[in-house]
């Protein structure tokens, strides 16, 4: 008999062999159906697979990230079979799953596939699917694999299985078709109930340029139709609020070609726009007693060799800049942080005198590759709102709850209040990966555990998924259509005090070493820019919004009424344009509802001869005619619903 422990910490006997899905009807029937997936002992396994030791089973559904995976990876495997059969002679390399749907990468040879082949693809795939196959593991040698992809001449699973080692492979069977794979499936092919085929592109074998090209067949599936027609509607949506499309029709930033990849041009409205977030960090940070520093977009290489950050990002680097002097080299800066603690290096410090908190809007360089840019939420040079704490190890606790609250303002001010927090641990199995001893680390995990709890956050723990110089915490945003991204971190660092030989003076004379806080709660402005504009859609947070309010007026002759009405409005602190444009006012209403301006204020003779204005609102509600103190309060409390002082 083999004792089986549950999430619940439920431990339950069952006969040795007894399976992952025999283990779920045991819990009920009902429950059974939906289980997709299952882990024993933290390994990924399949519902048919025997279970022979004691050990800790996870069973999972379709609403498990887990069984999300399995599921699409096990559609991916729907979708290779799919074609092979329409393309006979194809080679098929790898087809993993992704963070929403799967690929396969394919050799077509002298086929092409594009968006007008979907619709059989996917006929292909639904039939497939209704056979009600079943997922079937089995291990084979590694002679055997081999020959069976030499006789296919797939050169591509052949060098994939050159790199295994013999007794470790295994092939998954379904109908007709097998395919190398290391397990992870939905039991049969039958749950798969929509599909849907949405994009195809180029990829390199491996990800190396030097490499053939493939052919990558992107897809996404469901259990149930409806959720299939759900998601596709949140895609129509998510190309209306690309950040790229937004950008370009509200006139904040653009890309030059001459200019360069990856390099962003900020455009006036998008310059103001970055200038009120970093004016408004910076006031909070003000605050929490932060002090800005400037540092250079360049550095000496030696810099970033004693940081460690030439290691990890030299071959994402842009090429090493060479002065006249001879052996005299600079890179542009790929992070802030040594130049931080170069700052703090310029004077020694007594334990009194600590923390010392040093922020800078710090623009640094990474060289991506062409193919992986994106708008603003993959770029060549970003600025990061980043922000180093040197403090003692008794005040790290303290300090660490601080930039929670700060980062928590900065998303409830902006409107992101859907998140989870991670708190990523060393791995306790394997510590030679880590440095730093073993008190600090507990005391650095403590820390961001204690604050955790005591912030009242929404955290799950990752073991293992530390930095290797100490704990962090991330923050998890779900956005207005679901999608979650990573914004905020809050990192805790006893490698770069170490490397940089960083120390302050304790209250016994002696020299002892600071702890390091990084945080960054925007991450940086392009990409927390872009995110924020998907999020809104371009509707902005009114104390963010570039133009605030626009006037419009109904002919010419109002034109020196509409002018004391931005005076006004400016001595108020509204942002406002005027549209004295010889054209309709009904045009001049649909173009500002297009630019998203929150209001419109409509100038006309009964407007003047009340010496008030008619107020209309972005989306079409109407306010009516009120003065302008009456409107500046209105607006006044809209900002104060978002924008709180921070304390």
């Amino acid at each position: 008999m083999i004792n089986i422990t549950l999430p619940d910490g439920t431990i339950k006997t069952f006969e040795e062999g007894t399976t992952s899905m025999e283990v779920a009807k045991n819990i009920s029937e009902g429950f059974a159906r939906n289980v997709i997936s299952a882990s024993f002992n933290n390994e990924t396994i399949e519902t048919t697979t025997p279970l022979n030791i004691d050990g800790s089973l996870v069973l999972y559904t379709w609403t498990n990230d887990e069984g999300k995976k399995a599921f699409w990876h096990s559609t991916s495997h729907v979708l290779a079979q799919a074609l092979e059969e329409l393309y006979p002679g194809i080679k098929l390399s790898i087809g993993p799953a992704i963070e929403n749907g799967f690929y396969y990468d394919v050799d077509l040879g002298d086929n092409t596939i594009s968006e007008k082949d979907f619709k059989t693809i996917e006929v292909k795939m639904i039939e497939i699917a209704r056979g009600k196959h079943d997922f079937k593991m089995r291990s084979i040698t590694k002679d055997d694999a081999l020959s069976l992809y030499k006789s296919q001449d797939n050169e591509y699973k052949v060098e994939l299985i050159e790199n295994l080692e013999d007794g470790t492979i295994t092939f998954c069977d379904h109908s007709t078709f097998t395919d190398l794979c290391r397990g992870g499936h939905i039991p049969n092919t039958g749950i798969i109930k929509a599909v849907k085929l949405l994009s195809v592109a180029g990829a390199y074998w491996r990800g190396d340029e030097n490499n053939k090209q493939l052919t990558r067949v992107y897809g996404i599936s469901f259990p149930k139709q409806k959720e299939l027609t759900e998601y596709l509607h949140l895609l129509e949506e998510a190309k209306k609020r690309d950040h790229r499309k937004l950008g370009k029709e509200l006139e904040l930033f653009t890309f030059s070609k001459k200019v360069g990849q990856g390099l962003p041009l900020w455009l006036p409205k998008g310059a103001a726009l970055r200038e009120r977030l970093e004016n408004f960090l910076k006031s909070a940070q003000k605050k929490a007693g932060y002090e800005m520093v400037i540092t250079p977009h360049i550095g000496q290489k030696e810099l970033y060799v004693t940081s460690g950050h030439f290691a990890k990002y030299g071959e994402d680097s842009f090429q090493s800049i060479h002065t006249p002097n001879e052996g005299e080299e600079f890179l542009l800066k790929p992070m802030n942080c040594p130049h931080h603690c170069e700052i703090y290096n310029a004077k020694p410090f007594s334990y009194k005198e600590l923390p010392k908190r040093f922020a800078e809007f710090g623009t640094v360089y990474r060289y991506e590759q062409s193919g992986e840019l994106h708008g603003l939420t993959r770029v060549r040079g970003f600025t990061q709102d980043d922000a180093h704490i040197f403090c003692t190890p008794d005040q790290l606790d303290k300090e660490f709850k601080d930039v929670i609250d700060l980062v928590l303002y900065v998303f409830g001010s902006l409107g992101f209040e859907n998140f989870k927090a991670q708190v990523s641990l060393r791995d306790p199995e394997n510590l030679e990966k880590y440095i730093g001893s073993d008190e600090n680390w507990k005391k650095a995990e403590d820390a961001i555990l204690n604050a955790a709890i005591d912030k009242g956050l929404d955290y799950v723990v990752e073991t293992g998924e530390a930095a290797f110089y100490g704990p962090k915490l991330d923050f998890m945003v779900k956005d207005a259509l679901g999608r979650n991204w990573q914004l905020g971190t809050i990192q805790v660092d006893y490698n770069l005090p170490e490397r940089f030989d960083l120390t302050y003076k304790g209250s016994d004379n002696e020299l002892h070493r600071p702890v390091m806080i990084h945080r960054a709660p925007f991450g940086s402005l392009e990409r927390f820019i872009a995110i924020l504009l998907e999020h809104t859609g371009g509707n902005f947070p009114l104390w963010l919004m570039p133009t605030q309010v626009i006037v419009l007026s109904i002919s010419e002759k109002f034109e020196k009424y509409t002018e004391k009405v931005l005076n006004l409005l400016e001595k108020n602190e509204i942002r406002a344009l005027a549209d004295n444009r010889n054209e309709t006012i009904g045009k001049k209403i649909r173009e500002a509802e297009m630019s998203k301006t929150p209001f419109m204020i409509i100038i006309g003779e009964n407007e003047e001869n009340e010496n008030k204005i008619s107020v209309r609102q972005h989306g079409g509600e109407d306010l009516g005619m009120i003065s302008v103190d009456e409107f500046s309060e209105i607006v006044d409390n809209e900002i104060k619903k978002t924008l709180k002082t921070f304390k």
